[in-house]
């Protein structure tokens, strides 16, 4: 009873949470200086008079709370509008650019987190120095260097200095950016756990028996490390999401990112909200699913 009490809350938790950055982004997308109106207005496409007609039949002469009503009951029916600039529907182009998005995060969290896994069960079997120093310099890469920077860096380097990789819309050395910076953010407290999992009783058992290395490694040592394993998971999924939209804006991927930046350039606030939320619910569902599995498999959090 306490474990499902303890499910529910953090699903009541998450919807709190996903209702607060969307309200919150709302108002602030409402209260910034300018809106598309005023961009158009500037590229010399409307009249003072059309920029007021254009504001009352977009319903932005509306007081907020009435506007942000209005938005909030057509999203919950997947309806967020239409785009002001291109004038297309917010939910085509969403579903134009999250795959894109969906398989670039993917193949960036699967290489980061096998990665991890292989540098981590790999020194625990073995004990080796330089694997524990590989583990420290990546653990050190993810902290000291924006992964800003680690991309445009691999462009100079790959794409324009040797031209091995193109410029644009190359999946790979993003994928191993932000999986190497994933890497770095669970190998080392999943080392430090796996070191302390390798004094319990049945490993020394284990052991004593005459098992392999890697196969007590993997069947008994890492086991014990699941509870920490997943929630280190869920801070790299987490961290994944704006990881990934940086790298869609410099490798001019289609994904939510460049849709997202280009929104925010031309004002288009269906396109931001409707982002924004996506990224919003994807952020929260996966830190509640983590949460929830971490109390399944942890007795001490139930």
């Amino acid at each position: 009873m306490d474990r499902l009490a303890s499910v529910l809350f953090a699903v009541l938790r998450g919807l709190v949470q996903a209702a607060c950055i969307v309200a919150l982004t709302f108002f602030l997308c409402r209260v910034m200086p300018g809106d598309v109106v005023d961009v158009l207005g500037l590229e010399g496409g409307l009249t003072a008079d059309q920029q007021v007609e254009m504001r009352r039949a977009l319903g932005l002469d509306q007081p907020l709370l009435s506007q942000f009503v209005t938005w909030v009951s057509h999203a919950l029916q997947g309806d967020f509008g239409r785009s002001l600039r291109f004038d297309q529907p917010v939910s085509d182009m969403l579903a134009n650019a999250l795959p894109v998005t969906l398989r670039f995060a993917f193949l960036s969290f699967a290489f980061g987190v096998g990665l991890a896994l292989l540098l981590a069960i790999a020194a625990t079997a073995f004990r080796s120095r330089w694997l524990d120093g590989l583990i420290d310099g990546i653990n050190i890469w993810s902290i000291a260097v924006p992964t800003f920077c680690a991309g445009f860096a691999a462009i100079l380097i790959f794409s324009i200095w040797l031209g091995w990789l193109p410029v644009i819309g190359g999946l790979l050395m993003p994928v191993i950016i932000i999986g190497l910076d994933n890497a770095g953010q669970i190998v080392k407290s999943l080392r430090e756990e796996l070191k302390e999992a390798v004094m319990l009783p049945h490993v020394r058992t284990a052991r004593a028996k005459g098992l392999s290395p890697w196969r007590i490694a993997i069947a008994h040592v890492l086991p014990a490390a699941a509870p920490i394993m997943l929630a280190l998971s869920g801070l790299a999924l987490g961290g994944l999401v704006a990881g990934s939209l940086t790298m869609e804006v410099l490798f001019a991927l289609p994904g939510i990112g460049s849709l997202t930046l280009n929104a925010i350039h031309g004002r288009d606030y269906p396109i931001i909200l409707a982002a924004v939320t996506v990224i919003a619910v994807a952020l929260v569902l996966i830190n509640t699913v983590i949460d929830i599995l971490h109390r399944l498999i942890d007795p001490r959090l139930a």
